[in-house]
């Protein structure tokens, strides 16, 4: 017969062999993905940026505390030189570092790394020695949500019971005192059980800075929400659009003020949509096009130079998004007297056509833009393709004039395939798409529309434009 002791110790280690077992199996479906602001950790931050005659992609990879790689991608045109690449923390404390890129005549990436000491909003100063290109970002922290801590907590408290529940056993020359820390270590895991399941099928929290603006003290939080009363409305006012214009060399410099609509203080809470804080459209008195994207130079203040040759009035538009809001299209126009610069607009393909099915106001057409060649065209600004489209236009009104003041001004996408759960887009680099893009658009109202398709191959973007007519759909 087995002494008492060497039966009670069995009967511990079998109870709690048996739990650890289904536990490592439970863990083994159900462990979560590592996230970080809400998200998947390693994502990637793409910024497009007009600085000056260069048409740069701005990519900040996996920005987590510690090393941080910047990749700047150049296009075709863009001169050679060294850009002057600084990571500044926007709030107190933490240290600046600053590092180079040298632009070779080649298009393509060229990188840099530069390092992060903590958690929260910095901001990414771009440099060529005469603008300066300054790019809010964030530094992700580590997001632990309660049903994540519920796991850890409940495995910790498991582990410690798993030492008392052996130790009573040894000590006591009762058994029934060894049921106390088993039944303790059983509603341990079942606590550390139910918060692996939860943090492996729970809905994820928001991405941190969607609807509150970021701090340090934040960052780290999955729901800075909860702070708050349950009727506070995340929503901001509309933005008011300022343009006006200044000599810059053998360009005109576009400046862009954005000021808030409620308080009229500058709007410096834009997030990254579609791969740019501001997408710029510009449509010139003779129907000459340009899709640029401003740098941000202060708070609110953003600017571009443009090579406006022509005298005449110029059609703007702004695309946004706000924190807290959606997508914002703002609309303006601005006079140039005397004109300046080459006037180059946004290059054409040599040979590209844009087709569309019959065209009827309020029902979808779509519209094909054959950009010739091989399945070789690269995304951008994170689509396959971009359609700008501008009318009903008057008759007998210039191009510009017109653009200012129709009804519709669309901005549409051809969009690119998913990607696998948990994997990064893919970027510039990779060319396999094409070489024709489809994009459905319902024209609301009849009339003419100036159309304008858009993609990139060889790291050049090319545009399309065309001119589509509209019939009035059937009445109802």
């Amino acid at each position: 017969m087995q002494p008492p002791l060497i039966v009670r110790l069995r009967g511990a280690c079998l109870v709690v062999g048996m739990l650890c077992a289904s536990l490592l199996g439970l863990l083994s479906m159900t462990a979560p993905q590592a996230r970080a602001d809400g998200a998947a950790s390693g994502g990637d931050l793409t910024v497009a940026q007009s600085l000056g005659a260069r048409e740069l992609t701005v990519i900040v990879r996996r920005a987590e505390p510690g090393a941080l790689r910047v990749d700047v991608v150049t296009h075709v045109g863009t001169a050679p030189g060294t850009l002057t690449l600084t990571a500044t923390p926007a709030d107190q404390g933490g240290e600046t570092s600053s590092g180079t890129v040298e632009l070779g005549s080649q298009p393509g990436p060229y990188s840099a790394t530069l390092h992060v000491d903590h958690a929260g909003p910095w901001e990414l100063a771009v440099s060529d020695g005469q603008r300066t290109a300054r790019i809010p970002f964030l530094v992700s922290a580590r997001v632990v949500t309660p049903w994540e801590r519920a796991a850890y907590g409940g495995f910790f408290a498991a582990g410690v019971l798993l030492l008392v529940a052996l130790g009573t056993a040894v000590i006591s020359k009762r058994g029934w005192p060894t049921l106390i820390p088993v039944g303790a270590l059983i509603a341990a895991l079942t606590v550390g059980t139910t918060g692996a399941v939860l943090s492996g099928s729970a809905p994820q929290p928001r991405p941190a800075g969607s609807l509150l603006d970021p701090t340090s003290g934040n960052i780290g939080n999955p729901y800075p929400e909860r702070d708050l009363p349950l009727t506070t409305n995340y929503s901001r006012p509309p933005v008011n659009l300022a343009v006006r214009t200044a000599q810059a060399g053998q360009s005109t410099e576009l400046r862009l003020a954005l000021t808030d609509s409620a308080t009229g203080r500058p709007v410096d809470d834009l997030l990254v949509t579609d791969d740019a804080f501001l997408h710029l459209m510009v449509v010139g008195p003779s129907g000459r096009f340009w899709h640029r994207h401003p740098i941000r130079v202060a708070p609110g203040e953003y600017r571009v130079e443009l090579g406006l040759n022509e005298s005449g009035d110029y059609a703007v538009a702004a695309e946004i998004a706000r924190r807290g809001g959606g997508v914002q299209l703002l609309r303006s126009s601005v006079r140039v007297d005397g004109g300046s610069g080459s006037g180059a607009a946004d290059p054409g393909t040599g040979g590209g056509t844009l087709t569309a099915t019959e065209a009827v106001a309020g029902e979808p057409t779509t519209l094909t833009a054959a950009f010739g060649g091989s399945a070789d065209l690269q995304p951008w600004l994170g689509m396959l393709g971009h359609l700008i489209a501008v009318g009903p236009l008057p008759d007998g009104v210039p191009t510009g004039a017109a653009a200012a003041g129709v009804p519709v001004w669309a901005h549409a996408h051809a969009m690119m395939p998913l990607p696998a759960v948990g994997a990064q887009p893919p970027d510039e680099t990779v060319a396999a798409y094409g070489p024709n893009v489809a994009f459905t658009f319902t024209f609301p109202q009849p009339g003419r529309y100036l159309v304008w398709a858009q993609a990139e191959r060889g790291y050049s973007v090319m545009t399309v434009p065309a001119t589509v007519d509209v019939r009035a759909g059937a009445p109802q």
